[in-house]
């Protein structure tokens, strides 16, 4: 079977394009996160944390695309797509705390108040808890106590319970004691 030399032309136009245009969005997203990041003082390793997010909705969006422009019908594109979704629901429902600590992670990147090095009091019944924030990952937070004691702490407890700031920026203020 002959394939003349420039039957895929339109779709080889359509898939550098639609690279470009994604391209284009991943900069922009990247921008706005880095910007929204050095505005509010996030910490670098959470700023990273989002690019990997902005990453992962690209690749989806390429793929979706790419199987568009090179001809797979639309009807059998959302059957595979409802049908690997509802896989993934099913095992994220499976382990909705991971999904829940995750999606905490990401409200916290765009809007919480303490940062790394604040020094906070958690406000549970049980178990009330004195810490400064040593680090912010995507499930949880470090906490380490006066007594040097690291608790990990859930994102999706930290947004459940009053939290109220003890010393802001404990690190710069030891290190103002040192000199």
């Amino acid at each position: 079977m002959n394939i003349p030399e420039f039957a895929y032309s339109t779709e080889l136009f359509y898939t550098l394009l639609m690279l470009v245009i994604l391209l284009v969005i991943n900069f922009v997203l990247k921008k706005t996160a880095q910007r929204i990041g050095e505005k509010g003082e996030i910490h670098i390793t959470r700023i990273r944390l989002m690019f990997r997010y902005i990453n992962i909705l690209i690749v989806i969006l390429a793929l979706f695309v790419m199987a568009v422009v090179w001809g797979m019908n639309l009807r059998d594109l959302a059957l595979i797509f409802s049908s690997v979704f509802a896989v993934i629901g099913v095992a994220l429902f499976a382990i909705w705390s991971i999904l829940s600590n995750i999606t905490s992670g990401i409200i916290m990147f765009f809007n919480f108040p303490y940062k790394i090095g604040d020094k906070i009091k958690i406000h549970d019944k049980d178990m009330p808890i004195e810490a400064l924030i040593e680090d912010i990952k995507a499930f949880h937070l470090h906490l380490r106590t006066d007594d040097g004691e690291l608790i990990t702490y859930p994102n999706n407890l930290i947004l459940q319970k009053a939290v109220s700031l003890v010393q802001k920026d404990v690190f710069l203020d030891e290190g103002k004691n040192a000199l």
